[in-house]
Protein backbone atom coordinates (compact mmCIF):
# COMPACT_ATOMS: atom_id res chain seq x y z
CA UNK A 1 0.00 0.00 0.00
CA UNK A 2 0.99 3.35 -0.76
CA UNK A 3 2.37 5.90 2.15
CA UNK A 4 0.28 8.96 1.77
CA UNK A 5 2.33 11.75 2.59
CA UNK A 6 0.68 14.69 3.11
CA UNK A 7 -3.16 13.62 1.81
CA UNK A 8 -5.00 12.95 -0.98
CA UNK A 9 -4.54 15.04 -4.05
CA UNK A 10 -6.98 18.00 -3.70
CA UNK A 11 -9.35 17.19 -6.39
CA UNK A 12 -12.74 18.50 -7.59
CA UNK A 13 -14.77 16.12 -10.00
CA UNK A 14 -14.24 13.67 -12.62
CA UNK A 15 -13.68 15.77 -15.61
CA UNK A 16 -13.55 12.90 -18.68
CA UNK A 17 -13.02 9.37 -19.78
CA UNK A 18 -10.52 9.18 -23.43
CA UNK A 19 -11.29 6.40 -25.37
CA UNK A 20 -9.81 5.08 -28.11
CA UNK A 21 -12.43 3.90 -31.31
CA UNK A 22 -12.05 1.99 -34.56
CA UNK A 23 -14.48 4.65 -35.91
CA UNK A 24 -14.89 7.98 -34.45
CA UNK A 25 -17.64 8.78 -36.25
CA UNK A 26 -19.52 5.38 -35.58
CA UNK A 27 -18.19 5.90 -31.03
CA UNK A 28 -19.53 9.81 -31.98
CA UNK A 29 -23.32 8.15 -33.40
CA UNK A 30 -23.45 5.78 -30.42
CA UNK A 31 -22.47 8.39 -27.40
CA UNK A 32 -25.14 11.31 -29.05
CA UNK A 33 -28.04 8.40 -29.69
CA UNK A 34 -27.79 5.46 -27.23
CA UNK A 35 -26.85 7.62 -24.17
CA UNK A 36 -27.86 11.53 -24.54
CA UNK A 37 -23.80 12.95 -25.34
CA UNK A 38 -23.78 15.86 -27.36
CA UNK A 39 -19.91 16.84 -28.97
CA UNK A 40 -18.66 19.98 -28.37
CA UNK A 41 -15.37 21.57 -29.57
CA UNK A 42 -12.00 20.16 -28.69
CA UNK A 43 -8.72 22.17 -29.63
CA UNK A 44 -8.06 22.82 -33.30
CA UNK A 45 -4.16 22.32 -32.50
CA UNK A 46 -4.60 18.48 -31.72
CA UNK A 47 -2.82 16.59 -34.74
CA UNK A 48 -5.17 13.30 -34.56
CA UNK A 49 -8.88 12.39 -35.04
CA UNK A 50 -11.43 12.92 -32.54
CA UNK A 51 -14.37 14.12 -31.30
CA UNK A 52 -14.85 15.48 -27.75
CA UNK A 53 -18.47 14.87 -26.31
CA UNK A 54 -20.36 16.03 -22.82
CA UNK A 55 -23.27 15.23 -20.53
CA UNK A 56 -24.41 14.43 -17.28
CA UNK A 57 -21.69 16.84 -15.58
CA UNK A 58 -18.37 14.56 -17.29
CA UNK A 59 -16.63 14.79 -20.98
CA UNK A 60 -15.83 12.04 -23.34
CA UNK A 61 -13.01 12.24 -25.30
CA UNK A 62 -13.21 10.11 -28.40
CA UNK A 63 -10.05 9.36 -29.67
CA UNK A 64 -9.30 7.69 -33.57
CA UNK A 65 -7.24 3.93 -33.39
CA UNK A 66 -4.17 4.35 -35.61
CA UNK A 67 -4.02 1.00 -36.09
CA UNK A 68 -8.29 -0.13 -35.99
CA UNK A 69 -7.50 -3.61 -37.31
CA UNK A 70 -5.83 -4.85 -34.54
CA UNK A 71 -7.77 -3.47 -31.72
CA UNK A 72 -8.99 -6.26 -29.57
CA UNK A 73 -12.90 -7.54 -30.18
CA UNK A 74 -14.77 -8.18 -27.20
CA UNK A 75 -17.76 -9.90 -27.86
CA UNK A 76 -18.95 -11.18 -24.36
CA UNK A 77 -20.19 -8.84 -21.88
CA UNK A 78 -18.67 -9.14 -18.34
CA UNK A 79 -19.70 -6.79 -15.34
CA UNK A 80 -16.23 -7.24 -13.72
CA UNK A 81 -14.57 -5.82 -16.98
CA UNK A 82 -13.39 -1.92 -16.87
CA UNK A 83 -16.58 0.28 -17.48
CA UNK A 84 -18.10 3.72 -17.09
CA UNK A 85 -21.63 3.68 -15.32
CA UNK A 86 -24.71 5.73 -15.72
CA UNK A 87 -27.27 6.48 -12.92
CA UNK A 88 -30.92 6.45 -14.83
CA UNK A 89 -34.86 7.65 -13.87
CA UNK A 90 -36.17 4.39 -14.39
CA UNK A 91 -34.81 0.52 -15.27
CA UNK A 92 -37.53 -0.19 -17.09
CA UNK A 93 -37.57 2.67 -19.77
CA UNK A 94 -34.02 2.11 -20.48
CA UNK A 95 -34.01 -1.88 -21.00
CA UNK A 96 -36.98 -1.56 -22.82
CA UNK A 97 -35.02 1.71 -24.85
CA UNK A 98 -31.98 -0.83 -25.18
CA UNK A 99 -34.30 -3.54 -26.90
CA UNK A 100 -35.75 -1.41 -29.22
CA UNK A 101 -32.14 -0.12 -30.43
CA UNK A 102 -31.58 -3.85 -30.69
CA UNK A 103 -28.64 -3.57 -28.26
CA UNK A 104 -27.65 -6.98 -26.46
CA UNK A 105 -26.98 -6.59 -22.72
CA UNK A 106 -26.94 -8.53 -19.98
CA UNK A 107 -29.02 -7.72 -16.15
CA UNK A 108 -27.43 -8.18 -12.94
CA UNK A 109 -28.78 -7.57 -9.47
CA UNK A 110 -26.71 -6.37 -6.41
CA UNK A 111 -28.63 -6.58 -2.81
CA UNK A 112 -27.02 -5.24 0.16
CA UNK A 113 -28.96 -5.35 3.53
CA UNK A 114 -32.50 -5.67 1.77
CA UNK A 115 -31.68 -2.74 -0.90
CA UNK A 116 -31.61 -3.87 -4.44
CA UNK A 117 -29.21 -2.40 -7.62
CA UNK A 118 -30.59 -2.90 -10.71
CA UNK A 119 -27.24 -3.15 -13.23
CA UNK A 120 -27.66 -3.23 -17.44
CA UNK A 121 -24.66 -3.76 -19.25
CA UNK A 122 -23.76 -3.86 -22.85
CA UNK A 123 -20.49 -2.69 -24.86
CA UNK A 124 -19.83 0.15 -26.77
CA UNK A 125 -19.50 -0.04 -30.66
CA UNK A 126 -15.28 -0.43 -29.58
CA UNK A 127 -16.39 -2.98 -26.63
CA UNK A 128 -16.05 -0.71 -24.03
CA UNK A 129 -18.22 -1.61 -20.89
CA UNK A 130 -21.18 0.95 -20.28
CA UNK A 131 -23.66 0.14 -17.17
CA UNK A 132 -26.88 1.61 -16.62
CA UNK A 133 -27.90 1.45 -12.74
CA UNK A 134 -30.13 2.82 -9.96
CA UNK A 135 -26.99 2.94 -7.77
CA UNK A 136 -28.25 5.29 -5.93
CA UNK A 137 -30.76 3.44 -3.99
CA UNK A 138 -27.08 1.90 -2.24
CA UNK A 139 -26.14 4.73 0.44
CA UNK A 140 -22.15 5.41 0.59
CA UNK A 141 -20.91 4.40 3.75
CA UNK A 142 -17.13 5.31 4.46
CA UNK A 143 -15.12 2.86 5.49
CA UNK A 144 -13.25 4.57 7.65
CA UNK A 145 -16.43 4.96 9.97
CA UNK A 146 -18.89 7.69 10.23
CA UNK A 147 -22.40 8.33 9.28
CA UNK A 148 -23.89 6.68 5.58
CA UNK A 149 -23.96 9.53 2.97
CA UNK A 150 -26.83 9.41 1.14
CA UNK A 151 -26.56 10.98 -2.40
CA UNK A 152 -29.51 13.20 -3.15
CA UNK A 153 -30.98 13.16 -5.98
CA UNK A 154 -32.58 16.60 -6.28
CA UNK A 155 -28.99 17.67 -5.41
CA UNK A 156 -27.37 15.37 -8.32
CA UNK A 157 -29.79 17.24 -10.35
CA UNK A 158 -29.16 20.85 -9.09
CA UNK A 159 -25.38 20.27 -9.69
CA UNK A 160 -25.93 18.56 -13.39
CA UNK A 161 -28.01 21.57 -14.02
CA UNK A 162 -25.51 23.83 -12.66
CA UNK A 163 -22.67 22.02 -14.94
CA UNK A 164 -24.71 22.29 -18.00
CA UNK A 165 -24.80 26.28 -17.86
CA UNK A 166 -21.21 26.52 -17.53
CA UNK A 167 -20.59 24.55 -20.00
CA UNK A 168 -22.66 26.94 -22.26
CA UNK A 169 -21.01 29.71 -20.48
CA UNK A 170 -17.89 28.21 -21.69
CA UNK A 171 -18.62 27.01 -25.36
CA UNK A 172 -21.48 29.86 -26.28
CA UNK A 173 -20.78 29.06 -30.04
CA UNK A 174 -23.61 26.64 -31.21
CA UNK A 175 -21.47 23.20 -32.55
CA UNK A 176 -22.40 22.77 -36.11
CA UNK A 177 -21.83 19.47 -38.00
CA UNK A 178 -19.05 20.40 -40.17
CA UNK A 179 -17.13 21.19 -36.76
CA UNK A 180 -17.61 17.87 -35.72
CA UNK A 181 -16.61 16.33 -39.04
CA UNK A 182 -13.23 18.84 -38.29
CA UNK A 183 -12.62 17.04 -34.53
Amino acid sequence: MLEKKGGALSLTSLNHISLVCRSVERSLDFYQNVLGFFPIRRPGSFDFDGAWLFNYGIGIHLLQSEDPENMAKKTEINPKDNHISFQCESMTAVEKKLTEMQITYIQRRVEEGGIFVDQLFFHDPDGFMIEICNCDNLPVIPLAGGDSVRVCKMASLQHHQQQQQKMVQCHPAPIHAMDVKKC
